[in-house]
């Protein structure tokens, strides 16, 4: 990572000998200019929503697109697959992990610099298993009792830590309101109409948990038409008449024709100005 520059004072003295008495010179004003200020640093925890996967590999990822936008310097100590409890239990992944926990990385980050954001994106691997339950909402209300556990230990570390950072915490695009049209799933239509109350609360119960640590909720599912009736149809160009919400799933993740959660390009800065716009 680049650091600092030190910008040493310029001191130019000048003296003229004549065969005469010398005349005084006076020196020039010695020239200097002060530090540059503190670059400040964005630190991402999170899944792999933070790191940039996806069905063909690795791009950018909307941590990437803030810091560029924001003018902070990433440290991503995001991992692919990371659960809520594994921010405090699993290494953290990226340049800057140093064999330490997400959380102890993030902490350390924190404490040795100027922290200008913090981003958490957690939860969507907790809840996955709970698409293929034989009783989703049932699973999803036991899982989100435990990520708000984890998430509410991360947030206490993180704000000791950096008391003032602006802390953002992510929720996702209800990627499961994809199953309408996913063959993969022969019950998709009735899985796409749970998700949606799936989400509400998994999103009321985490905005709240961020919100007691004085933190921002970015509520991507709203800002990616996850909450619109499914009786609000378009025409999509592959799919034909489907719910409006639906199609705009299908076009931010990969999950209606490839059974994958992860964002597009488009999803990516969709989350990207959910981060920015968040708490303003």
């Amino acid at each position: 990572m680049p650091r600092f520059a030190l910008v040493a004072a310029l001191l130019v003295t000048l003296t003229a000998c004549t065969s005469t008495p010398p005349a005084t010179t006076p020196a020039p004003a010695s020239s200097s200019s002060a530090p540059p200020p503190a670059e400040q640093v964005y630190v991402s925890i999170g899944d792999s929503y933070a790191t940039g996967f996806g069905p063909s590999g690795t791009s950018e990822s909307f941590a990437q697109i803030v810091a560029k936008q924001s003018g902070l310097k990433l440290i991503n100590l995001a991992c692919n697959g990371a659960t809520s409890a594994d921010l405090a239990s699993k290494p953290a992944c990226g340049a800057d992990a140093g064999g330490r926990t997400q959380l102890d990385a993030a902490v350390e980050a924190l404490r040795g610099k100027k922290a200008g954001l913090v981003t958490v994106v957690i939860g969507g691997n907790d809840l996955a298993p709970c698409a293929l339950s034989q009783e989703p909402l049932e699973c999803a209300t036991r899982t989100v009792a435990d990520i708000q556990t984890n998430v509410a230990g991360t947030l206490t570390e993180l704000r000791e830590a950096a008391p003032d950072v602006k802390i953002v915490g992510l929720t996702y695009p209800d990627v499961f309101l994809g199953a309408w049209v996913n063959p993969s799933f022969p019950n998709g239509k009735n899985l796409a109409r749970l998700s949606v109350t799936m989400f509400q609360d998994f999103n009321t119960k985490i905005a709240a948990q961020y919100g007691r640590f004085g933190a921002e909720f970015a509520d991507v599912t709203n800002s990616t038409g996850g909450y619109g009736a499914l009786t609000e149809l378009t025409q999509d160009p592959k799919y034909g008449q489907i719910p409006a919400s639906v199609a705009k799933v299908c076009a931010l993740t990969y999950f209606c024709d490839r059974t994958d959660v992860h964002p597009t390009p488009a999803g990516h800065q969709a989350i990207a100005e959910a981060v920015t716009t968040a708490g303003r």
